[in-house]
Order: C-alpha cells, then sequence, then structure tokens
C-alpha cells in the first residue's frame, strides 16, 4: 500500500487492478442547488488529476461558482458547483454527456506523453511555436512581421505578460496549403528569426534571456503558457518589476498566506482575491507545476450574484503537501509558493482596454493590425488569437507604451487606420480609456459614444463598465 503523500505511479500493477475495479465515477445533479448544477466526481488520486478536471470544466466554457475537495488514502472526491456563462444551470445534455464521457474516462485526465508536458490532448493539424522572452512594445508585431514574411499563417494564438517577461503559445500553418509547417530547413529559419526576436537586447535581465520552441501539435495553451512563464522564473524574483518599459498596472492583486498545519503535516494555504473566469483553473497549475498535491480544500464566492463575477471576493483554502510527501519546509519555499501563486493569478487579471477585432480572415491580417497598434505607442500585454471558419476574432488588451489607460484620441486614429476591420471595444472600472485631451465630460462611455460617430467603420460598443 503507498504510503500517505506518495503518487500513484503507472507501472504499479497493483494501482491499475484497484483502478480497473472501481473506474472514475461522476454524478450530474440538478436538484440540489437552486442556483448551480453539481457535479460529483470519484477517482484514484493521481498527481494533476484535479487540476486536469477543471481544465474539462472550464474548457466547456463553465463557471466554476464553489468547489470542494477531498481525499482518503488514495482516492478523490471532488465536489463542483458550476453554471453556464449567464449564471444558470448546466441543461444542455450535450455538455452533461461531454463531461460524464470525460470524467468516466481512465485515461482523458491523464496528461498524455508527448514532447509538451502539460496536459489537453495535442493536436497534428497546425505547428506549434512556443516563446518567451523580455516584454517591449511592439513585440507581438515583430513576431507577426517574421511570421508573415515566411508565409506562415497564424491559427490561433495566446499571449501573455507579466512582470517585464512575455510568453506565447502560438498555432501556424502554410500560408499556400493550410497544412502544418514540416520542412526542416525553414523551420530552422523560422526558430533562428524568432528566437533573435525573443532575445531582444537582454539588458538588465541576466539570465532571463528569450527562448523559441518548435514542434508540431501543441498541447493545451494556457497550460503551457503558465508553464513557460514558472520556468522563465516568473514569480521567483522579488517585488513587482516595471512591466511594458513604465509602470506596473494596477492590478487586484491576489492575498496569499501560507501556515503549517503540523499535527496533519500539511501545509495550508489561502487565497483571497477579486473573483474572474478561470481563477480555479490558475491557482491549480502554480500548485501542480510547484508539484504539490492537494489533498483537501474548498473554494467559494463571497458576496454578490454569480452574475457579478467581478464585484465578488474569490476564497481558496488548500490543505497541501510536496509530491515526496512533505509539507513546506523552510522559509525560501514558502516565499517562493506565495510569490508564484501571486503570479498566476495576475498573468491574466489584464487591467487594459479590451478590443476585439472580428472580420474575415486573410493573409498578413494578424500583421497589419498589430503594426497599427505599434505606430500608435499602444502595448499588447494579453492577446487571445483564433480563426475558424474564414473569420477572425482577435481579443487584445492593450496599454500605452507606459502602461497608462489609452488615450481617446489614439483610439480615433487605430479606427482610422484599421478602416473596415469589424472593431468592439469593452472597457472596465479597472481600465477605462482616459477623458479626451480638450476636456470633455462624459468619461469612457462619453468618448466611446463619440467615436462611435466619427471615424470607426464598422465600430460597435458591446459593453461598458462604469
Amino acid at each position: 500500500m503507498a504510503r500517505c503523500g506518495e503518487l500513484v505511479e503507472e507501472d504499479d500493477e497493483y494501482a491499475k487492478l484497484v483502478r480497473r475495479m472501481n473506474p472514475p465515477s461522476v454524478v450530474i445533479d440538478n436538484d440540489s442547488c437552486d442556483s448551480a448544477t453539481v457535479i460529483r466526481v470519484d477517482r484514484v488520486k493521481k498527481h494533476g488529476i484535479l487540476l486536469e478536471a477543471v481544465q474539462v470544466l472550464v474548457d466547456l466554457n463553465l463557471i466554476i461558482t464553489k468547489a470542494y475537495i477531498s481525499s482518503d488514502g488514495n482516492w478523490f472526491m471532488d465536489v463542483f458547483n458550476v453554471t453556464d456563462q449567464d449564471g444558470n444551470k448546466v441543461q444542455s445534455k450535450e455538455v452533461t454527456d461531454c463531461i460524464k464521457k470525460c470524467f468516466e474516462s481512465e485515461d482523458y485526465l491523464v496528461p498524455p506523453a508527448s514532447g509538451l508536458d502539460g496536459g489537453g490532448e495535442p493536436s497534428e493539424e497546425t505547428t506549434c511555436i512556443e516563446l518567451t522572452g523580455t516584454d517591449r512594445p511592439g513585440l507581438l508585431s515583430e513576431v507577426c512581421a517574421v511570421l508573415a514574411s515566411l508565409s506562415c499563417n497564424i491559427v490561433n494564438a495566446e499571449v501573455w505578460t507579466h512582470d517585464k517577461r512575455a510568453a506565447a503559445v502560438i498555432k501556424i500553418t502554410d500560408e499556400a496549403t493550410g497544412l502544418p509547417v514540416r520542412d526542416g530547413g525553414r523551420l530552422s529559419q523560422l526558430q533562428e528569426l524568432l528566437c533573435n526576436v525573443m532575445q531582444g537586447d537582454s539588458d538588465g535581465e541576466g539570465d532571463r534571456k528569450g527562448s523559441t520552441a518548435v514542434s508540431l501539435g501543441a498541447a493545451h495553451a494556457e497550460r503551457r503558457l503558465h508553464r513557460l512563464m514558472l520556468d522563465d522564473g516568473d514569480g521567483d524574483a522579488g517585488g513587482r518589476g516595471e512591466e511594458l518599459g513604465g509602470v506596473v498596472p494596477a492590478k487586484a492583486k491576489a492575498k496569499v498566506v501560507v501556515m503549517d498545519c503540523t499535527e496533519r503535516r500539511y501545509t495550508v494555504v489561502i487565497l483571497r482575491c477579486r473573483d474572474r473566469p478561470r481563477l480555479l483553473f490558475d491557482t491549480l497549475c502554480a500548485l501542480t507545476d510547484l508539484h504539490y498535491v492537494v489533498f483537501h480544500g474548498t473554494v467559494d464566492a463571497e458576496g454578490g450574484s454569480t452574475k457579478e463575477a467581478y464585484q465578488r471576493l474569490w476564497l481558496q483554502e488548500y490543505y497541501v503537501r510536496h509530491v515526496d510527501g512533505h509539507p513546506v519546509r523552510c522559509d525560501a519555499e514558502r516565499l517562493r509558493l506565495v510569490r508564484c501563486l501571486e503570479a498566476a493569478v495576475e498573468r491574466r487579471a489584464s487591467d487594459g482596454l479590451e478590443l476585439e477585432v472580428k472580420t474575415e480572415d486573410r493573409a498578413g491580417l494578424l500583421s497589419e493590425i498589430t503594426r497599427v497598434f505599434r505606430e500608435n505607442s499602444l502595448s499588447i500585454i494579453r492577446a487571445v488569437i483564433t480563426t475558424k471558419d474564414g473569420e477572425a476574432d482577435d481579443t487584445f488588451y492593450v496599454t500605452d507604451a507606459y502602461g497608462n489607460p489609452v488615450d481617446g484620441k489614439a483610439m480615433e486614429t487605430l479606427g482610422e487606420q484599421l478602416g473596415h476591420a469589424v472593431l468592439r471595444v469593452k472597457s472596465n472600472s479597472r481600465a477605462a480609456i482616459k477623458r479626451a485631451e480638450d476636456g470633455g465630460g462624459g468619461g469612457a462611455a462619453s468618448i466611446i459614444g463619440n467615436l462611435l460617430k466619427g471615424s470607426f467603420q464598422g465600430f460597435r460598443l458591446i459593453r461598458s463598465y462604469s
């Protein structure tokens, strides 16, 4: 019998027998809770399996409002309260069938044996590029220009920045054929050029230089971004550096407390911050990548309804041990755990103006869009790039070159240069557009309203948070 804290090994024949005799089970209950669908999952404990379960739910665009995690020996029982994006119970049979299929599969929740550690099924329909390096204004524009010059089409991409560092997972195909780029010479040239872009001048970064990796297929992009930024040292440095060459935007920082539970040989991790989508996923990514196993835990939101996510405070409490069976053993390990959890929460909490560009996809489109941003002194602090059925749907979080809110005149110029592209603007209380330089009142909503009547072609205001 494995000791408490040890992992169930894949080559342990007894463990395999136990799993066959007691396969994973899931119960989806829409009756016991008035405000959410309750999902109960029982299965054999395995390192990372909790994260994989949460990944299934968030990839189905479900909102986790509460979670209870408990283990007994080699068994885990997880309970999730979930809703759809509108705060309603999950009624779709297609979604519930997918949940049951995923959770009751013995293989689905186990990270595949691939060259890219991080979970999620790899796809061989694209070539994947992973980048890390020093963040600077115009970096994404330079990357897109290199890809366009080598006739590579960006199918999907995610870009994150934090603490002066940037990471990206980009999936590309050959522009002419729509197939993955497989030619060795072309891939070598691509890697060399991108490596030069990501290296930058490396001033003040010591040994933290840029890196570039190219492979066929890709693991889960967000999962990889967390791992890339952790491996790049994000969260290890003391304090917060300057971001984007200027002042760090005021983010809703997480409050993390790490305590000892000596009598049970656990480390207690308590995290409290403002709620946002995928927060639980981001937290578990950090714990898993730091090789901690969650034995017990509760996750709940304080205040507000499920439809008021940005007004709620999210409280997470975990009882953890390192995979070697020990709790946190020294102050240095404790400090690193705190900083890495803070970094994992902050990477996705973008304090920028959210711009959504929806238009017909074409060769070089992303290169043109990012060039316009760069020429108007806008810095991209996070980006989600997707294409489907010939349509480009790109979301950018932008600030000015110094990390400040975007100026109204810059938005007017941006609209003129993007022309026929459909541009949607979203602003929230943390990142509103600055008032126009002429002193006109009305704040962000007024400026956006004026732009609607101005030079934006196809411009539509979706939503404005005051």
